[in-house]
């Protein structure tokens, strides 16, 4: 897995630098000068590109910065897709906060269904027997349109990287 990053320093005397690990940071950040010989302090941790889409959006979930590229870095390269997929609707679109240094999907209460619609979720889940046991001579009968209104009230649509999923935060 390769993820490049760019660091732009707030300095606009100064010229920024590309990296794809914390030690390369380190080391350029306390090197760089600008360009009246003073040392550069604060940049802004740009995404630039990875090998795997799904980065991408854990990165502005993650909202990076010069303080949690670490902590960044170590969740891109250890987590499953289904555990960035996780974090990223419980952080980038439920609003859940989190602690860099000690945070787990798992910590999280939502629920992610890898469905095209909430119309296909009630299909799965009347299939799963959550309406329970259903005699096949009345299975035809069933209106998942109207089921799939009422999971509206507590789930939602979207897209994570070409993704689509359906999901509900408690």
């Amino acid at each position: 897995m390769t993820i490049t990053l760019y660091a732009q320093p707030y300095d606009l005397a100064a010229t920024g630098f590309y990296f794809e690990d914390v030690e390369t940071f380190n080391e350029k950040s306390r090197t760089l000068k600008n360009d009246y010989g003073d040392n550069v302090e604060e940049f802004e941790i740009q995404f630039i590109d990875s090998d795997d889409e799904i980065d991408c959006a854990l990165a502005k979930a993650f909202d990076i910065n010069q303080a949690n590229i670490a902590a960044f870095l170590k969740c891109a390269d250890e987590w499953e897709d289904w555990e960035k997929f996780h974090f990223i609707i419980a952080v980038g679109e439920s609003g859940y906060s989190f602690d860099p240094d000690t945070v787990r999907p798992d910590d999280f209460d939502v629920d992610v269904y890898g469905v095209e619609n909430i119309k296909e979720l009630a299909e799965q889940l009347v299939e799963e027997g959550l309406y329970g046991e259903i005699p096949e001579h009345l299975q035809c009968y069933i209106d998942y349109d109207a089921i799939a209104r009422d999971l509206s009230c507590d789930y939602t649509e979207t897209t994570i990287a070409g993704n689509s999923l359906v999901y509900r935060c408690g």
